[in-house]
């Protein structure tokens, strides 16, 4: 069994990460009275274990309520990584995914269908990605397929949003570090290595999960991880961000359906477009 020391030196920790890290400072200074009543009272007088570790991650959520904050066991010293090396290893998850470029397709009546799973960083991944658009830029409609996507570098996700856009004058979002900041802003991209491809985004599908909170892993005990959000999107427009709403569509449709749906969606749209240039062009005729 754990020391009562050995108890207080891991509850301090946590406590001094959440201060100096958490992106919510009233939820730090909650969740440290908390552990520190649990501590005075046994509560955390545990093997250090998977136990122990679920115990603390209960009482982080009874004070925070974010489901991302909270502790991880591993049963062996080297399944615990630090920072740098879950960095090296998403970067490496990067390469062998294609910068995240799972699938260029035509569909028929011209719609372009691209699938993501994950977006990379604009530095590593911009070529890829631009290339990736000049395939779909003739296309009279675009999919794309985030289905499978885990999410990525906030760059990149300005970058690709840049092609939908006219210029570089949106500002698109914030990310805004630590408790207190300052704001990374990201705006659309002046210059871009492909042709833009413009036009009104409907969204199909399901809501999604509602992650909008960066993370961190860093090694705070023995075979001890603490996961901690470490930053937090914020929309410059709404002054919030989709974190545990998720992002809602404008069509439903279950996931296994949802290019079905969007595809069909394109070319309805396809064709009222048509009609009405054919209207336009007999109205033109008759002036």
């Amino acid at each position: 069994m754990s020391t009562p020391d050995g108890s207080a030196v891991l509850v301090n920790t946590v406590i001094e990460r959440l201060t100096a890290s958490y992106i919510f400072p009233d939820r730090s200074a909650r969740a440290a009275s908390l552990l520190q009543a649990r501590l005075a009272d046994g509560a955390y007088d545990l093997p250090a274990g998977s136990v122990l570790c679920e115990r603390l991650s209960a009482d982080l959520f009874e004070a925070c309520a974010d489901k991302h904050l909270r502790l991880l066991w591993h049963d062996s010293v080297e399944s615990s990584r630090d920072e740098t090396e879950l960095v090296d290893a998403l970067h490496e998850t990067f390469r062998r995914e294609n910068h995240g470029i799972h699938s260029v397709e035509l569909l028929p009546g011209n719609v372009g269908l691209i699938a993501l799973t994950i977006i990379p960083p604009a530095a590593t991944g911009a070529t890829k990605l631009a290339a990736m658009m000049q395939l779909v830029q003739d296309t009279d409609a675009l999919i794309l397929d985030l289905r499978e996507t885990r999410g990525g570098a906030p760059d990149g996700g300005a970058f690709l949003s840049s092609f939908f856009f006219p210029d570089c004058d949106v500002h698109l979002s914030d990310i805004i570090e630590g408790p207190n900041g300052p704001p990374r802003q990201y705006w659309t991209y002046a210059h871009l290595p492909a042709p833009r491809y413009l036009d009104r985004a409907t969204i199909v599908g399901e809501t999604t999960r509602g992650g909008a909170h960066p993370s961190e892993v860093v090694s705070i005990a023995e075979q001890i991880e603490l996961r901690l959000p470490v930053a937090r999107s914020h929309n410059p427009i709404t002054g919030t961000n989709w974190e545990a709403v998720g992002v809602q569509p404008d069509h439903y449709a279950p996931a296994t359906t949802a290019v079905t749906v969007a595809h069909r969606l394109a070319l309805e749209a396809s064709a009222n477009n048509d009609e009405t240039s054919e209207s336009s062009r007999a109205a033109r005729r008759h002036l």
